[in-house]
């Protein structure tokens, strides 16, 4: 049986008094053969919003591409915006014209630049009925997607709670 990626976090790069965003790597599980040639170059998945500067920065710094598919997403995690293209400065547009109704974004970077809009049609179809704004659905707490999901050496940004005391707020 083929043995599951495990995460490598290499860096945080962003933090606050909810969140943290690692930069990391999957490595190949047992029995995964390294011929496997994986679609996605980076990954990022339910990322708070106020991460996407410092997650920019850290991805230019890295020399990864900046464009692929994104989707902004509300806070129960449901798609809203899909698009393909610069990933930063779209989600940017996109969260100064709404703020309060979205919360998270997912991004993908293909390695193969043909597949983009193929993938970009398939969450679109997928995604379709809940591409409306809908108040009712909003909630403060969601989970991420699983990283693990994606093959073996794809680079990764997860966000995770912060666990430990609770940050204490400066009155």
């Amino acid at each position: 049986m083929k043995g599951l990626s495990t995460k490598r976090n290499i860096n945080r790069v962003f933090g606050d008094s909810s969140w943290r965003v690692w930069h990391g790597r999957l490595v190949p599980g047992r029995g995964r053969p390294d011929k496997v040639q994986h679609l996605f170059r980076v990954v990022g998945e339910k990322l708070p919003f106020p991460a996407m500067k410092a997650v920019r920065k850290h991805m230019v710094k890295m020399g990864y591409p900046t464009n692929g598919i994104y989707v902004a997403e509300d806070s129960m995690g449901y798609a809203r915006y899909i698009g393909r293209g610069n990933i930063f400065n779209r989600l940017g547009s996109r969260w100064k014209a709404q703020k309060l109704e979205l919360a998270y974004v997912s991004f993908y970077v293909v390695l193969d630049k043909k597949h983009e809009r193929e993938i970009e049609t398939l969450l679109i179809r997928a995604a379709g009925p809940l591409l409306q704004f809908n108040e009712r659905k909003k909630r403060v707490t969601i989970e991420a997607g699983n990283v693990r999901d994606y093959e073996p050496r794809t680079y990764f940004y997860e966000r995770q709670h912060k666990k430990g005391k609770k940050a204490r707020k400066v009155k």
